[in-house]
C-alpha cells in the first residue's frame, strides 16, 4: 500500500505538518460521472472528523431530493459528527425572503457566491461543497476572477471543493488538487435514463 511520501518536497518554508494540513482548494470536473458523488463522500470523511460543512447547490431543482442531502442531513442533525448546512439555488437560498418574484437564475447564482464569500470571510464552515459552480462560472453569471481571488486569499483552515463539468481555466490553475472524471461507458449511451439509488 503506498504510504503517501510526496514525489516533491518544495522549499517553501514550511514545516511537514504545516504542509499536510493546509487547506485545499479542489476541483471535480470531466464529462464522467461521479462528481458530485466523490465531493459528498468527501462531505462525509469531512463530517466524521467533527467539521462544519457548507454544501451550495448551483443548478439542481429544488425539487430534486437526492440521496446525498438526505444522508448529511440526518448525519449533520445526530450531533455525532460535524454540523452541516444545505443551501439550493433552486428553492431561492434559505437565508432570502423573496415572495412570488419570477426566477432570475443569474442572480441567484450571485447571491450564492455573495453569501459563499460573506461565509469564507467569516471561516463559518472548514468544508464547502460548491456543487455544480463550474456552470454559473461558464455561463458568465459570476466573474471567475472574484471567485479565483476571493478562494486563494480565504482565511484560516477552510477546504473548498467545486464540482461541474468544464472547469474554467483560471479555477484549475488555482486549484491544489484537480480530477477529471473521464467517461468510458454510461448507461445513457444506450438509452437508459438515471434511476433511484445510483443518480439520486
Amino acid at each position: 500500500m503506498p504510504q503517501g511520501k510526496p514525489a516533491v518536497v518544495p522549499d517553501d518554508g514550511l514545516t511537514t505538518r504545516q504542509r499536510r494540513t493546509r487547506p485545499l482548494l479542489m476541483v471535480h470536473t470531466g464529462p464522467g460521472k461521479g462528481k458530485s458523488t466523490a465531493a459528498f463522500g468527501l462531505a462525509m470523511r469531512a463530517w466524521n472528523q467533527g467539521w462544519p460543512i457548507g454544501v451550495f447547490q448551483f443548478v439542481k431543482s429544488a425539487k430534486w431530493r437526492v440521496g446525498e442531502e438526505r444522508a448529511l442531513r440526518v448525519l449533520g442533525e445526530s450531533g455525532q459528527g460535524g454540523a452541516v448546512s444545505w443551501h439550493k439555488m433552486g428553492e431561492g437560498w434559505s437565508w432570502i425572503q423573496r415572495p412570488g418574484s419570477e426566477a432570475d437564475h443569474a442572480a441567484d447564482a450571485r447571491e450564492g457566491w455573495e453569501q459563499i464569500k460573506r461565509d469564507l470571510a467569516a471561516e463559518t464552515f472548514r468544508l464547502y461543497v460548491l456543487d455544480e459552480f463550474t456552470y454559473p462560472l461558464k455561463w458568465g453569471w459570476i466573474d471567475v476572477e472574484d471567485v479565483v481571488a476571493t478562494l486563494t486569499a480565504r482565511p484560516g483552515n477552510q477546504h473548498v471543493v467545486i464540482t461541474g463539468r468544464d472547469a474554467h481555466p483560471r479555477l484549475i490553475e488555482a486549484a491544489d488538487l484537480v480530477t477529471e472524471m473521464g467517461k468510458v461507458k454510461h448507461p445513457m449511451d444506450a438509452g437508459q435514463k438515471g434511476q433511484k439509488g445510483i443518480e439520486w
